[in-house]
């Protein structure tokens, strides 16, 4: 009965209640008792629960009786968080409308609009919700006036509700049947389904969450998966409900998961078409677009005879989240580990989180950068991805890096302060138009290189969230770059190095110097940190030793004996200094990144 059938999911700017708002959906539907509710139902992750933001996207089925007929409403939830944004565009690629929620005391914000755009792109249909309308400082005419421009809607389709309380769930509900199209599709023939999500499970191996367009899947089936190539039989399928539903069938329209055995992370790629093997689809479904790191991190294990099992971690987390890009590589100074590429320093942070929560490891952080291209004087041409992979000055002609073109929309009130951003960034401002009297479009060519520590955040900051920002690749061009080293007693540590632009150089070092004077422990020893490039120090801080109290024992006497007792200590210290060495805890390497300006 497709008829029957709803996808949808909820859309919304960081923290404007949507997991909230589809914990009471499930509660109103019945879909959890009351003995099982507890805030935020969907996220699963211990992770989610405790940030209060939602990382993955998530999938449950509703049954909701209207008009004497029962429908199955599939709600996806979604994140807002910026750094998530891909997570969005795959949720939405499973609905045919989505629930536009913006928060009554903070109006339509950056992430509403992008995730907006990203719903319009998809042809879904749009249900304007404002949510938290209890809340104090409550401006609904206002807001409402917003999303009427925002859409160009009528004032009296927009729903007023508030997650915390329930009200206007019920009017959510019979919008979500009324106004959102049932999924076109055709039962009859070959089957057509998006792989939309993956998980790992340890005892069924992977979990693939699809949706279908066309056709039908049913258990024991022999599928093959388009992308890969390779065939498996339906161990199970079914649908989403509190937990895996199984069902003997999954028709057009639904949103289900089949277990196949497959315990090989590869094999299932996020975005791929399932079709059946004896009668297969010939067209793929368009999924979503590639995804673009913005920053790239070397992830090292402490013990490098971790290195395979955290190269299985890897690929189960990357099954999980399929914005993650990883390469192996090698460092001096950490062995083998892993060139990884992430969406934005939140996304970094998590990753590194799962893999101490979900799989027990403990891994280090290097410093973020970008690639780079050096042309040497020989005429050959190499890529730079770190560091350590830097030539030689006297041998290099030219090195060029990556410069991208920055869209940013904003409120007119904020243009003076991303200017001075993106302009202290080493940008340039190419273009302003004005898209209404409220927002404006500022476009920039700046440097990957800047891009990539705190621009973001900063950008966050400077506007209090009201700023969308998109960027793509455009070209290398020649800059004059340095490689920064870390020198703790005169030993590099080459996971603190960094490429950095000369003009900035100087400063970046004093900066870190004292950063990683604050998070090193002391010792029993003097420990200098130096900022250098190629023999030049650009900065410097000390550590100076901890000192033992080694006359306490003396009880008045001779001042003789206390100071044979201090010149026996400055020797040891001396020596100490000599063979001594500095253990580097693993804020240190994070701290480079939150370096603030």
């Amino acid at each position: 009965m497709m008829k029957n059938i709803r996808n949808f999911c909820i859309i919304a700017h960081i923290d404007h209640g949507k997991s909230t708002l589809a914990d009471r959906l499930l509660e109103f539907t019945k879909t959890i008792s009351d003995r099982d509710m507890q805030a935020q139902f969907l996220d699963d992750m211990d992770l989610e629960r405790e940030k209060g933001i939602t990382i993955k996207s998530h999938a449950i089925q509703m049954s909701y009786e209207w008009k004497g007929t029962t429908y199955k409403l599939n709600l996806i939830d979604t994140p807002g968080h910026v750094d998530f944004s891909y997570e969005v565009s795959r949720a939405l690629a499973a609905c045919e409308g989505a629930l536009l929620l913006v928060d009554a005391s903070q109006g339509i914000q950056a992430q509403t609009i992008s995730n907006l755009y990203l719903a319009l792109d998809n042809d879904l249909e749009i249900i304007p919700v404002i949510n938290k309308i209890d809340m104090e400082g409550a401006m609904i005419p206002e807001v409402t006036d917003q999303i009427v421009e925002l859409i160009g809607c009528k004032p009296e389709d927009i729903i007023l509700a508030s997650g915390k309380s329930g009200i206007g769930i019920e009017e959510v509900l019979t919008a979500v049947i009324d106004r959102i199209p049932a999924p076109k599709g055709k039962p009859e023939e070959p089957l057509q389904a998006l792989i939309f999500d993956s998980v790992f499970n340890s005892f069924r191996g992977i979990i693939a969450y699809f949706r279908i367009f066309n056709g039908s899947i049913k258990k024991n089936d022999h599928v093959q998966f388009v992308h890969s190539g390779n065939d498996y039989y339906a161990d199970e399928v079914g649908v989403l409900k509190m937990g895996l539903s199984p069902q003997n069938e999954v028709s057009t329209g639904d949103v289900g998961y089949i277990i196949t055995g497959i315990k090989n992370a590869k094999e299932v790629k996020v975005g791929d078409t399932i079709t059946l093997l004896k009668n297969p689809s010939q067209e793929t479904v368009k999924g979503f677009e590639e995804v673009k790191p913005m920053v790239f991190a070397g992830i090292f294990p402490v013990e490098t005879d971790d290195f395979e099992e955290l190269r299985e971690c890897m690929e189960k987390l990357q099954l999980n989240d399929a914005s993650l890009t990883f390469e192996p590589e090698t460092s001096q100074a950490l062995g083998f580990g892993f060139r990884c590429g992430f969406l934005g320093m939140l996304h970094m942070e998590i990753i590194q989180e799962r893999l101490e929560r979900e799989f027990n490891q403990t891994v280090i952080t290097t410093v973020p950068n970008v690639s780079f291209i050096a042309h040497l004087n020989s005429g050959e041409t190499i890529i730079v991805n770190n560091p350590t992979e830097m030539p030689d000055p006297t041998k290099l002609k030219s090195f060029e890096e990556p410069f991208i073109r920055a869209q940013i929309i904003t409120s007119p009130d904020y243009i003076g302060n991303i200017m001075s951003l993106c302009l202290g960034k080493r940008g340039m401002l190419i273009n302003q138009t004005y898209l209404t009297p409220t927002r404006v479009e500022l476009t920039f060519e700046m440097p990957l290189t800047e891009i990539v520590f705190d621009f973001y955040d900063k950008l966050k900051s400077s506007t209090r969230g009201y700023a969308s920002f998109d960027y793509y690749p455009i070209d290398y061009r020649e800059s004059d770059i340095v490689k920064m080293d870390i020198l703790l007693n005169s030993e590099k540590v080459d996971a603190l190095s960094a490429l950095i632009h000369r003009s900035r150089s100087q400063d970046f070092g004093r900066k870190l110097c004292s950063k990683l004077k604050e998070l090193l422990p002391r010792q029993q020893f003097l420990i200098a940190i130096q900022a250098a490039i190629g023999a030049k120090i650009v900065a410097r801080e000390n550590i100076s030793a901890m000192r033992k109290d080694v006359t306490a024992k003396c009880y008045g006497g001779d001042i003789s004996r206390k100071r044979k007792l201090l010149e026996k200590q400055k020797e040891g210290k001396k020596r100490m200094r000599q063979i001594g060495s500095v253990d580097i805890p693993q804020e240190a390497f994070l701290a480079v990144l939150k370096l603030d300006e």
